[in-house]
């Protein structure tokens, strides 16, 4: 069912926020910009510059945010200036302390800040996400167990009563723990990038199990066949 509604040309003074507006914390940009340490990092950016030739340069966390904004909305230089303009959340990303309606600096600009954030600095930063990684599933793990507590279990004392269901700490199923949790953090890296990149990086995860399954089934395996798992 359609109301049919008297249609009217607002003007812009018309348009009005809601009273109290605030940035909201569980969005994407907000989250991100927690997650970059910028002043560790700008630290590094700054030596490129002299102290007292030249105009004074954009801060770091202007370019370096700008440049995620671009990867992460696969657009171009000149529509990231525009999105950064008509966008909130984006210039609260780039370090601005307040909505303004003019472009923080000229599309251009982009092509220096390229030139200037070394491929050291991105790794850096990039380091820095896989530590963060680590460290929530860290916490997960700890709240996890935590529930867990309550059930106390039965202490065994006879080591010839162990049930059998409990695994073996082998070098092969070590290996396949690992390979997991590699696979959980590559997934992690390439969200931010999804779309931008044509298809996601191989990783043969479906092989990998099957290789180690077939091993893994074998009550006995030669030393050729486990050294055949990927």
């Amino acid at each position: 069912m359609y109301r049919h509604t008297e249609t009217t040309q607002n003007t812009v003074e018309d348009f009005k926020f809601s009273v109290g507006f605030r940035l909201n914390e569980n969005n994407r940009w907000v989250i991100l910009s927690q997650l970059i340490s910028w002043k560790e990092f700008e630290r590094e950016y700054a030596v490129i510059f002299h102290e007292k030739i030249g105009a004074p340069a954009k801060p770091f966390r202007m370019a370096l945010g700008s440049l995620i904004i671009q990867q992460v909305l696969n657009i171009t230089d000149s529509e990231t200036i525009k999105q950064i303009q008509e966008n909130p959340y984006l210039q609260y990303f780039i370090g601005l302390n307040s909505y303004q309606n003019k472009a923080p600096f000229h599309s251009s600009m982009l092509v220096y800040f390229r030139q200037r954030i070394t491929p050291e600095i991105i790794e850096k930063i990039n380091q820095q996400f896989v530590l963060v990684a680590l460290e929530e599933e860290k916490q997960e793990k700890e709240e996890k167990q935590e529930k867990e507590i309550t059930n106390q279990g039965e202490l065994i004392l006879d080591a010839s009563c162990t049930p059998s269901d409990i695994t073996y700490p082998t070098d092969l199923g070590l290996l396949n723990q690992g390979r997991k949790k590699l696979e959980k953090y590559i997934d992690k890296l390439y969200k931010p990038l999804q779309g931008k990149l044509e298809k996601k990086p191989r990783t043969d995860r479906k092989e990998a199990r099957k290789s180690y399954l077939a091993v893994a089934k074998k009550k006995k395996t030669t030393k050729k066949e486990t050294s055949s798992v990927r």
